[in-house]
């Protein structure tokens, strides 16, 4: 089944961590927690027109939702991409 790149690049996380990575060609992802590295590489290539060095993932588990201390949910599992660029960069757009 062919992926479009939206499904697989949720957004990108631009925290203080990722900031200061950023001085050494790394960015930082939301992906789909079913994407793979193949696929993720393959996004940011044809979206950002770069070339991808390395790809490092990470997946935070997702919370148990408490109300009056009793469960009641959970919050879905989140996956991380972190990129590594051979050349070029990304720039994103940020608000004020």
């Amino acid at each position: 089944m062919k992926k479009y790149i939206s499904d697989i690049l949720i957004k990108p996380l631009m925290t203080e961590k990722s900031a200061s990575l950023n001085q050494s060609q790394c960015y930082v992802f939301e992906v789909a927690s079913s994407s793979t590295k193949n696929e993720i590489r393959d996004a940011i290539q044809k979206f950002f027109n770069v070339k991808v060095k390395d790809i490092r993932t990470s997946t935070k588990p997702g919370k148990i939702v408490k109300k009056g201390g009793k469960a009641v949910g959970k919050r879905s599992k989140q996956k991380k991409a972190f990129i590594t660029l051979k050349e070029g960069s990304i720039e994103f757009i940020q608000g004020v």
